[in-house]
Formats: C-alpha cells, structure tokens, sequence
C-alpha cells in the first residue's frame, strides 16, 4: 500500500469512526470506488490503534472517572455485552456483509436513526445522565452498527437521545463506548497480525496512517461533542441517505462500480 493510500484510508477511518456516517461503510465504499484491495490486517490494526489513541487524549478525564464513580464503569460494561453477544452468534455473517451487498441499506438505516431520534426527542422535555437502561439501550444500537453502513457512534447516540440522555452527554458515552469496542478488535485483530506474521512491507506507510488516523479522529471527536450539544443531526441524515441511494442505483441499475 502506497503512502497516498495510506493518508486517505487514515483520515477517512479516523473521521467517520466518530462522525454519525459509519466508518466501515465508507472504507467499504472507498475500497470498491477505486478497486483498491482491502488493507493489509496489520494496518487495519494500526488505523484502529489511531483511533483509540484520539478517544484516550480528548476522553481521559471521562476515562479516569470511570475508575472514580464504579457505577459510570459497570454502565460502559452494559453497553459494550449486546455487541459482544451479536459477535459471537454472527461473526461469519458480519464478515460477509463487508462486500458491499448491503452497503445501501446501512446508508439507509443510519439515516432512518438519526432522524426518528431527533424527531422522538423533541416531545422529552426533561434530560437525564446515562443510567443502566439507557446504556443497555445504547449497547443494543452499537451492536447493529456492526454492519457496514450503520453508523455506530450515530447509532448509539440517536438511541441515547431517544432514551432521553442529555445531547451533550448522550455523544461522550457514545465516544467512551468506543474505547471496548475499538480495544477489543486492536487485540483479535492483532491476535490474528501475530498467528498470520502479517506484517507490511512498507513500515513508513503504516505510520502515517495510523497518525492520521489519531489526529483526524480527534478533531472528529472534538467536533461531534460540540457540535451535538447545539446542533440537529438532520445534515448527516440527509447526506448518508444521498449516500444510500446513490449505493443502490448503482449496484441495481448504472453499474458505474464493480462491486465485489
């Protein structure tokens, strides 16, 4: 993989992990655009890795009191078992989605979430923390958006304002979710780089994109938080819905991409 590819591949996964547009699906999407092989496992580890590092650096004071307040850290772990459940009793399944077959609808989907949630939201007068229902909640959306095209941080905070959690609040849990949920496939996946020997031929390329990655990401995670506190998410519902279209004319009738 080439350093140009590298950039683009790090930006992309480090602003739609944390944009409401679903970074797998746009990978996917970006991979059948321009024929581009998937990446090499060990680099794919390495975006996650990036990724990760950007929650850690914009989340650490949330981080630690998750270790201060127990209660904030048993809600993080109910939220993370529904998708560690829908792992284990679809995995191959999940992995068969990744062609792009359903890329369209989980486009779709994600548009459908972000505007039923900003719609069912505004009738809920009084907003409240993240408690155990909200997060098992939360945890149940984030295990949908195992699919590509369904966005997971947009997934799980339209779940979080349905259940009536505080916009601003609702993004932060959204992005401390990510940390088990990115940790966790940094370990299989690098569980896999370790059994495989599937290390790169091209060091350099690796590193400049995982640090794009990390710095896209966090400029990501600093806009989202901002940026959901004032603002509607109907704009990423309109432009992931164009998307979802736009996916399904062409595998249905311009046949413009050669999809796998």
């Amino acid at each position: 993989m080439g350093i140009l590819e590298s950039i683009v591949l790090g930006i992309v996964q480090g602003l739609t992990e944390f944009l409401p547009v679903s970074s797998s699906g746009h990978l996917v999407l970006l991979q059948n655009v321009f024929g581009l092989s998937e990446p090499q496992l060990f680099f794919d580890t390495m975006l996650h890795l990036g990724t990760l590092v950007a929650v850690v650096v914009v989340m650490w004071q949330s981080i630690l009191d998750l270790f201060r307040k127990p209660i904030r850290l048993l809600y993080l772990v109910i939220a993370t078992l529904p998708a560690i459940i829908v792992t284990l009793l679809f995995k191959y399944f999940i992995e068969s989605t990744f062609t792009g077959r359903y890329l369209g609808y989980g486009f779709l989907l994600t548009a459908v979430f972000l505007t039923g949630a900003e719609l069912l939201s505004a009738r809920i007068q009084k907003r409240r923390k993240v408690q155990a229902g909200a997060a098992l909640g939360m945890g149940v959306m984030q295990a949908v958006a195992l699919f590509p095209g369904v966005s997971r941080s947009g997934s799980t905070i339209a779940g979080g304002l349905v259940l009536g959690v505080g916009r601003r609040e609702a993004a932060a849990f959204s992005f401390l979710m990510s940390l088990p949920a990115i940790l966790g496939s940094v370990v299989l996946q690098g569980y896999e780089v370790f059994k495989e020997q599937a290390l790169p031929a091209d060091i350099l390329s690796t590193v400049i994109g995982t640090a794009c990655a990390a710095v896209s990401g966090f400029f990501a995670i600093k806009f989202m938080i901002a940026l959901v506190s004032k603002k509607k998410l109907y704009g990423f519902a309109v432009y992931v819905a164009i998307l979802g279209i736009w996916v399904l004319l062409d595998q249905y009738v311009f046949h413009l991409i050669s999809w796998a």
